[in-house]
């Protein structure tokens, strides 16, 4: 490692979060099978998690949540006319090959080169059940990104862009600049995407989670998700949060004992908020 810190750099949490994968996968209620994140993981993604035991009961919750609630989104998006998923910072995602994709769907996976080399080696003999194609992009770089987006699935007349775990890393500004280069392409006609309350961002900038992500720090905290979002040229056509997710299969979220104890009393709209104050959003263009 380059120091004490268990997350090098942002390429490091897609083993961390894919780690969360293989665990479920093994699960006999598990809600979602992923064969292919242990291969993936090997034995990076354990040592992530078990040295960071506090953040990885919450980001295990969470990660679970997430991939059952964008699995339905890629499954509603497919009914609904999608022909292409753009997947920008796909990670070690295994959709194209867990998931029943149509065969005539096209699927990019766009990540940096290290990633997208160790996903290819990974699953060399695999066949995914879709169109998979893989391209090397840094996401950072603007000049990169457009001319990506300007290339991308040029026969594709409706497109889902997939962004998971990938925006609380950027800049404001960076997420601006990307939404502008979405909708300069008319395919790109939804984006899938996270949501946060602000009221978790004293959570997210502890001081403890800050020095263990201090290479991967999260820097983008609008103070209004949805009007960030919507000013850009994006409206909301379904959220689903992840507390209610895990409530509907009965996995609760990771709370002290004593909190669990004060539930029952507290008012209705207070639980009501704390079960949607994460989640992922199906925007489409406004």
């Amino acid at each position: 490692m380059a120091d004490d810190t268990p997350i090098n750099d942002v390429s490091d949490t897609a083993f961390w979060v894919a780690y969360y994968r293989a665990k479920e996968s093994e699960r006999a209620d598990a809600l979602f099978r992923d064969p292919f994140a242990k291969r993936l993981v090997g034995e990076r993604g354990k040592t992530i998690a078990d040295s960071m035991p506090l953040t990885s009961r919450y980001t295990e919750w969470a990660v679970v949540s997430r991939t059952v609630i964008i699995d339905r989104f890629v499954q509603q998006s497919v009914a609904d006319g999608v022909d292409a998923v753009v997947n920008l910072g796909a990670g070690l995602d295994a959709r194209p090959y867990r998931m029943n994709l149509p065969a005539t769907l096209e699927w990019i996976e766009v990540d940096h080169p290290t990633i997208i080399a160790h996903k290819s080696r990974v699953l060399e003999a695999e066949r995914p059940t879709c169109k998979l194609t893989r391209v090397e992009v840094d996401l950072a770089s603007s000049g990169q990104r457009k001319a990506f987006l300007e290339a991308a699935v040029p026969g594709a007349k409706r497109v889902l862009v997939l962004t998971e775990g990938v925006l609380p890393y950027l800049s404001p500004e960076q997420v601006a600049e990307l939404s502008h280069d979405l909708l300069a392409q008319q395919r790109f006609a939804c984006w899938v995407t996270e949501y946060f309350h602000p009221s978790v961002y004293r959570y997210l900038k502890l001081a403890a989670r800050s020095s263990q992500m201090k290479n991967a720090p999260f820097r983008f905290f609008p103070d209004d998700w949805f009007g960030f979002f919507r000013g850009l040229g994006w409206r909301a056509r379904e959220t689903r949060y992840t507390g209610e997710i895990a409530l509907e299969f009965k996995r609760r979220p990771p709370m002290p004992w004593w909190a669990w104890l004060l539930l029952p009393f507290m008012p209705r709209k207070v639980k009501e908020h704390a079960l949607r104050t994460t989640g992922y959003v199906l925007f489409e263009r406004a």
